[in-house]
């Protein structure tokens, strides 16, 4: 059977334990993989709060990479309305640095680390796959040491350009701005955005990226992906989109019935693919 090690402190910020939970499957395909779930980049402010790493989108979408030989790695952030934007991505590459640090201890690559998301999962898994994530030498951390990058990415009905984004309350708060559409260049907000854009983030040294997105969401449109999709073509790296039709935003898209792919196949077998599992 799998194993669950709960309650993982990968970092503290100021006090506050940052928690993950890893899961080890029972066939090791020696591949980890980081996942966050989404959720507004939020959390209730709520002691007993459900902690964002015991979601419901950790049996849909991490459920099946477990079963396929990965270990996974369930994440928890910093969260709104506590703390905005760089916290969430700033916490994000921690918990991959301390993954990679620690590769022997879970039998894994620490090459070859892959990350899954949906929503604002999916931007930040997104912008994990962008960013360069340089380790840093000189740093008295042996986790800080080590480098946030992943070697592939599957995001699902991510937001990756919140300069054509529509408005909400999550995407103002987490930029603390509201005024995103001003066309000034120069501007606080407009640097914000850009800063926060995974689709404006995409250079040749970017990760693979397999993107889902079903073309009836009302939350994040499917444009959103398109213009994920257009960035990394035109930085020649490997993605592929995939158009769920009729299907809305949240993560039973990939297990509605009625379907003639099988999306989650799809996210196993392009992990494998560029991960270069062996069964």
């Amino acid at each position: 059977m799998s194993e669950v090690r709960r309650n993982v402190v990968y970092g503290m910020y100021s006090g506050l334990a940052l928690l993950m939970d890893a899961h080890l499957p029972e066939s090791s395909n020696g591949l980890g993989v980081v996942h966050v779930s989404g959720s507004g980049w939020s959390a209730p402010l709520d002691l007993d709060a459900r902690p964002l790493k015991e979601s419901g989108h950790v049996e849909i979408e991490g459920r099946p990479l477990v079963d396929a030989g990965y270990t996974l790695f369930t994440v928890n952030h910093r969260a709104l309305p506590r703390f905005r934007f760089p916290a969430q991505i700033e916490d994000m590459q921690r918990a991959v640095r301390f993954v990679r640090h620690h590769a022997a201890e879970y039998r894994i690559d620490p090459s070859r680390i892959g990350a899954v998301g949906g929503s604002s999962g999916g931007h930040l898994v997104a912008l994990l796959g962008v960013l360069d994530g340089e380790g840093d030498p000189t740093s008295e951390s042996v986790i800080d040491r080590e480098s946030a990058r992943v070697q592939c990415v599957v995001a699902r009905a991510a937001p990756t350009d919140f300069l054509h984004m529509p408005h909400s309350t999550s995407r103002g708060l987490l930029l603390g701005t509201d005024s995103l559409d001003s066309g000034d260049l120069d501007s606080e907000a407009h640097g914000k955005a850009v800063d926060a854009s995974p689709a404006h983030r995409a250079t040749a040294d970017s990760a693979p990226m397999l993107l889902l997105h079903g073309d009836a969401d009302d939350v994040v449109p499917f444009e959103q992906s398109v213009r994920m999709e257009r960035a990394l073509r035109e930085a020649d790296v490997p993605v592929k989109l995939i158009r769920i039709p009729g299907a809305g935003h949240g993560p039973g898209i990939l297990r509605a019935e009625g379907q003639n792919v099988d999306y989650v196949r799809e996210m196993v077998a392009w992990l494998d693919e560029h991960l270069g599992g062996v069964r």
